[in-house]
């Protein structure tokens, strides 16, 4: 089972915290290849509601990203947000660990000003 460590939490919208974080990462000189996006996938659905607010109008993303530093495999990067928030968390399983190089990596990264806002 997957467990995901939430660090960061942003009073942004999904895409805008999308952007950022892409942006700070290669910045960083870590690379981010993005392999989900919650909006693509719903969009090959003809009906398929927001399953948090039920309306078609909502602003629910998730994105998952993976992230290569110079430890041998990448670390993944969840990104999950509605309501003009978005969380971001790195995620653990048994078969596949982020090495603490990787994650120290990652966030220091991503340090913003506080958890409030980009």
């Amino acid at each position: 089972m997957a467990l995901l460590t939430t660090f960061l939490s942003l009073n942004c919208p999904g895409d805008k915290s999308l952007v950022r974080v892409k942006e700070q990462l290669a910045t960083a000189k870590l690379r981010a290849v993005q392999t989900f996006d919650l909006h693509s996938a719903r969009h090959a659905l003809a009906d398929c509601p927001c399953p948090h607010h039920g309306t078609e109008q909502c602003d629910c993303q998730m994105v998952v990203l993976l992230v290569y530093t110079n430890a041998a495999g990448p670390a993944t990067l969840i990104l999950h947000g509605n309501d003009g928030r978005t969380w971001i968390s790195l995620v653990a399983h048994p078969d596949h660990q982020p090495s603490q190089e990787a994650v120290r990596a990652i966030q220091k990264a991503l340090e913003v000003q506080g958890s409030a806002g980009m």
